[in-house]
């Protein structure tokens, strides 16, 4: 690592907690010292010596049409000459608003807000002024957001109330969220057997993310959906991080299940702060100022967000984009897995759309990881090693073994390659380093 990233990391740290604005940037789980990016282009990212980055991590998501795309920076441009917020309404959010509706099936009516955060806090205080309960379900592994309700995790025992995993939430709050091991239809059965009438909403990664990536069952889904209808819970999909991502119509369209409610985060703004949360017109119509739900931000909708977001799904919806983006991620995943085998590298790996996920696991008969407990026991060494191995020769991976990765349509044949180049060179490394251990 460059002495000039160094020394950006130490001046960082003189005034910003850690050195970073996000805990997962300070390369804590995986060691050494953060990149300090400058710029980025289509495929790749620039640190502040000009080092070039095959990038995997696309802003966590949004990046979809690969950095800067002309079309989008241009749209922002114009937006920025107009001004940079009114506080007001603009035609330009009734124009978001209705291509995801008309996108996404399950949401008839959708409110904007300016993070991922925001409309998942908002849709569950939503849920819970709709159906006027208290408890809300959530799922191990999945990541929602840092507002308090959502801090928790299980307790000691698989159905017993949870508590705070962040100092500064208190018990109180913690004690209306359930959360359950991911993947796992029984649990769900349990769960809604002993407080089914006391549950105002499930939110769920329907692909999760944030233990890397887990691809649930159909089955999963199918029970989630049975039992909030039944006990007229509201059933929350937070596709943030999946929607418009796995494919246009999101997790939701890949397992044919209509949720009630709906979160998106930064992609529908084309990478800028920007999230909405929407669905069925009877629990949307609870918002203010048609109904009691309070709920508000002065940036929500903001012009410069919603006009790149305009730009951005014009090339969306585009026959064939997701067709392609596809293409790229499995030849990746594909390449990734053939060159691990070949050097005796235990990788386990899943892909759907422009997301992909990768598990380092301890025995060649360890199979792919299915929930939060399986990712804990992977073995998160081999990741380090591989993470770092791949920085070092110009990939840039979530620093992290439990994100997942993401591949924009700007990704060439060249880029896979000079990426399974270099990761054919880093597991050939591994497997000397482990040989003669």
């Amino acid at each position: 690592m460059s002495t000039k990233n160094e020394q950006l990391f130490a001046q960082a740290r003189k005034h910003i907690p850690g050195g970073v604005n996000s805990p997962v940037r300070a390369f804590a789980g995986v060691g050494g010292t953060p990149v300090f990016i400058h710029r980025a282009s289509g495929s790749k990212m620039f640190d502040t010596e000009d080092n070039a980055y095959i990038d995997y991590v696309g802003s966590w998501g949004p990046m979809i049409l690969g950095h800067s795309h002309p079309k989008v920076i241009e749209a922002v441009k114009k937006a920025a000459d107009d001004g940079l917020s009114f506080g007001a309404p603009t035609p330009f959010e009734t124009t978001v608003a209705d291509k995801i509706c008309e996108i996404v099936p399950s949401v008839e009516m959708i409110r904007m807000t300016s993070s991922g955060t925001e409309a998942t806090m908002s849709a569950i205080r939503l849920a819970r002024g709709f159906t006027d309960r208290d408890k809300i379900v959530k799922f191990e592994g999945c990541y929602h957001g840092h507002s308090d309700s959502l801090l928790v995790k299980a307790g000691s025992g698989m159905l017993d109330i949870g508590e705070p995993t962040s100092k500064g939430v208190p018990a109180d709050f913690a004690k209306h969220t359930i959360t359950l091991p991911y993947n796992d239809p029984q649990a769900l059965k349990d769960c809604f057997e002993k407080w089914g009438d006391e549950i105002a909403c499930v939110i769920v990664e329907p692909i999760a993310g944030n233990m890397n990536m887990i691809v649930p069952t159909q089955e999963f889904h199918d029970t989630l959906r049975k039992l909030c209808t039944d006990n007229g819970s509201v059933l929350i999909f937070d596709e943030v991080m999946t929607g418009f991502r796995v494919g246009l119509g999101g997790a939701q369209a890949h397992f044919g299940i209509e949720p009630d409610l709906t979160c998106f985060g930064k992609i529908i703004g084309a990478g800028l702060p920007v999230g909405a949360f929407g669905g069925k017109k009877d629990i949307m119509s609870c918002i203010a100022p048609l109904g009691g739900v309070y709920q508000a931000g002065t940036l929500s909708g903001n012009p410069l967000a919603m006009r790149a977001g305009i730009a951005m799904f014009e090339d969306l919806t585009v026959n064939g984009f997701y067709d392609e983006l596809s293409e790229k991620t499995k030849s990746l995943i594909e390449g990734f897995q053939e060159k691990a085998e070949k050097h005796g590298i235990n990788l386990r790996a899943n892909h759907l759309g422009g997301m992909f996920g990768m598990f380092f696991v301890k025995n060649a008969d360890t199979p792919t990881p299915k929930n939060f407990d399986d990712v804990t026991h992977c073995d998160i060494d081999a990741f380090t090693t591989f993470f770092h191995g791949m920085l070092e020769r110009g990939i840039y991976l979530a620093p992290s073994a439990y994100e997942a990765g993401f591949m924009s349509i700007k990704h060439t044949d060249d880029d896979i390659k000079a990426t399974l180049d270099a990761a054919d060179k880093v597991f050939a490394k591994m497997a000397a380093d482990k040989a003669s251990a």
